[in-house]
């Protein structure tokens, strides 16, 4: 069988060069994804006729941007090298220099969700199970820009294809980005559109929600079995990583959430 193995290293992470401003892909990947979860948001509302006012949601979208970006930058800060940013916190400043984690996004998204729906006088479940329908949709661009960047590489394998990163080395190694893509974004963002608008998603409270949480936490710990640890951590126990570690209580709590919306509301 002939091999195929593709080489990234020609890829340039920067989309439009202004000269003094350069726009890169990833910051593109942000913009596009934000903007279509907004978009599909309004549409789901208004097709399933949940009471949600498109002034609502559009107003929103500036805290979903908050809890992303900042979360984002905080929960790295946090999770993966606290003792560096302590010792060093304007480093905490250069996001320039990369650093942003999942699952510090999906804390600073829920945060500013709770916050945002208790001033409107809003069920925090009602209005989360509506705007996790459209989160893989962001989760698919960011992984696209993370594998033209050749960031967050997969570990060497000695099959028949896979991709040479251009910072991983000349062995060619699984595109684990475009795994999570495909499992995180397209394959999550199908199973809850269905649920939504076909099994009637939105009438068990906390359903969609709970299907988002635990449907992420279970493909970020299948595609970590083929994701490179981080340099600077390592494996954990039994060949474990930390990625997994941090989806497995997503997994509890989104199985817990379905249990009870469909004991109560099913």
């Amino acid at each position: 069988m002939q091999s195929l193995i593709w080489h990234v290293g020609s890829i340039d992470p920067v989309a439009i060069d202004l000269g003094i401003v350069q726009v890169r892909w990833y910051a593109l990947a942000y913009i596009a994804g934000l903007l279509s979860s907004l978009k599909l948001s309004i549409y789901l509302a208004k097709s399933q006729n949940l009471n949600f006012s498109e002034e609502f949601l559009d107003n929103f979208f500036t805290w979903a941007v908050l809890g992303v970006l900042l979360g984002g930058r905080l929960g790295y800060v946090m999770f993966y090298k606290p003792e560096f940013y302590l010792s060093n916190p304007m480093e905490i400043l250069m996001v320039n220099k990369g650093g942003m984690s999942f699952h510090g996004a999906f804390i600073g998204v829920t945060l500013a969700c709770y916050v945002y729906s208790k001033k409107h006088a809003m069920d925090m479940l009602r209005f989360s199970d509506l705007f996790v329908v459209t989160i893989p949709i962001g989760i698919f661009f960011g992984r696209m820009a993370n594998f033209v960047n050749g960031e967050l590489w997969g570990r060497v394998t000695d099959g028949t294809w896979g991709v040479v990163f251009p910072y991983g080395g000349d062995q060619p190694r699984h595109p684990s980005q475009l795994y999570e893509a495909f499992f995180e974004g397209i394959v999550l963002f199908v199973f809850l559109y269905i649920l939504a608008t076909r099994f009637n998603g939105f009438k068990v409270k906390g359903l969609n929600t709970g299907v988002f949480i635990m449907g992420y936490g279970l493909s970020r710990i299948f595609v970590e079995g083929f994701r490179e640890p981080d340099a600077f951590i390592g494996m954990l126990v039994h060949s474990t990583t930390f990625g997994q570690w941090l989806s497995l209580p997503m997994v509890i709590i989104g199985a817990s959430l379905i249990r009870h919306g469909v004991r109560k509301y099913g």
